[in-house]
Parts: C-alpha cells; sequence; structure tokens
C-alpha cells in the first residue's frame, strides 16, 4: 500500500509519533525512509484539517535533533567498531564506500556537513554516528545539529504543506485537461534535464588529452 493511503488510516496522534520515531532512528544511523514519512504526511496535513502542520514539523524537528544527539554519543563511545558494524548489518546503505565517502565530507565541511547532511539521504544517516567518531566538538555539532533539523524537518513540512494547499486549490479551478496538461509539461521538462544531465556526464567521463612534452 502507498505510504499516503495507509497513514490516511491512522490516527492525527500516532502520525506525529511515526514522524519523529522514524526520523529520530534515521538520524541515530539506522537507514529508514524518513524523508518519505515527513513529506507523505505533510502532503496528507494540506488535504485534512485534523493534522496540524505546526505540530508535525515540531516533532519532525524534535526527532531529527534527538537522534542525532543519541548517535553523536554511540559514535563517541562506539567508535570506529560501530562503523564496521553498521557495515555488516547494512551493507546497502553503510558499506566502507558510503562511510568514506560521508567521511570525506565531514572532513572538507566540518559542522557544516552536519548542517547540510540533512538534505542528504546519505549523510542524514551517518551526521550523528559520525560525528561522534571523529570526535568533533559538541558544541559545534549541537548548532549545527539543531540548525539543520529546524531548516530541513520543519522547511520541508511547510514548503509541502503548502504546495499541497495549492495544488488542491489549483485543481478545484481548473479542469481534468489542464492537469493532464501541466502533467505531460513536467513530463518534458523532466526528460530534457535528464538528457542534460547524461549529456554533462558523459563529457566528464570522456579522457582529457594528455600534453606530451618536447
Amino acid at each position: 500500500m502507498h505510504v499516503q493511503e495507509w497513514l490516511e488510516t491512522v490516527p492525527p496522534l500516532a502520525i506525529y509519533l511515526l514522524v519523529g520515531v522514524v526520523i529520530g532512528l534515521e538520524s541515530l544511523g539506522i537507514p529508514l525512509p524518513g524523508e518519505i514519512i515527513l513529506v507523505s504526511s505533510a502532503l496528507l496535513a494540506s488535504q485534512h484539517g485534523d493534522i496540524n502542520p505546526v505540530v508535525l514539523g515540531a516533532c519532525a524537528t524534535a526527532g531529527a535533533i534527538i537522534g542525532d544527539s543519541i548517535g553523536y554519543a554511540i559514535g563517541r563511545k562506539g567508535g570506529r567498531p560501530l562503523l564496521a558494524w553498521l557495515g555488516a548489518k547494512f551493507p546497502r546503505h553503510c558499506s566502507e564506500a558510503h562511510i568514506a565517502t560521508a567521511e570525506r565530507s565531514f572532513q572538507k565541511w566540518g559542522m557544516w556537513a552536519v548542517f547540510f547532511g540533512r538534505f542528504v539521504a546519505l549523510l542524514r544517516i551517518f551526521a550523528g554516528p559520525l560525528a561522534g567518531v571523529l570526535r568533533m566538538p559538541y558544541w559545534k555539532f549541537l548548532t549545527a545539529n539543531v540548525l539543520g533539523g529546524i531548516v530541513w524537518a520543519g522547511g520541508t513540512t511547510a514548503v509541502i504543506y503548502y504546495v499541497g494547499v495549492v495544488a488542491e486549490s489549483w485543481l478545484k479551478r481548473f479542469s481534468w485537461l489542464g492537469l493532464v496538461a501541466a502533467v505531460l509539461v513536467g513530463l518534458t521538462s523532466m526528460l530534457i534535464l535528464k538528457r542534460k544531465a547524461k549529456k554533462a556526464q558523459t563529457a566528464h567521463q570522456e579522457p582529457q588529452p594528455v600534453a606530451t612534452g618536447d
């Protein structure tokens, strides 16, 4: 069953708790679809008045901040053996290559990796534990954690909620013919962007000519 269809059968209080717990566990280091649950719940809130988007965003923010903080404490105590355990337990999401990519991001960006990691699925899972393993000063981690949690969870909830409200209003004003036309335009744009991205990737992968000396 589709996530949103399933959420429609759940009471509002359970949705608040579900969003907070799933996002918290994901931030702690367990690969879960936190973003999918949050987006689906925010969209559902735009269609049903019994779900408060402010409470939903607050629960998502709390889950993100608390989960990341617990992940930091576990990572600081468990060290690199913890990363090895995660790799063995979740090889698809926590492989050595993924961990190495996340670690390079931390070495390059420091506390900003925690903040911007909220918006990247891979870093969202590793941000807390990896910050602890790398012994990032807690005040830096906490600052980036709180700001990132508020911007990502609160911002995502607000944007999806208002997009849902506007979309519902738009559908009431225009016919299904207009909706089909909008979908076709969207699909066409997506295909064009995908083709351009593929060309750019191919050009990037082409070997560059090697300059020869005299």
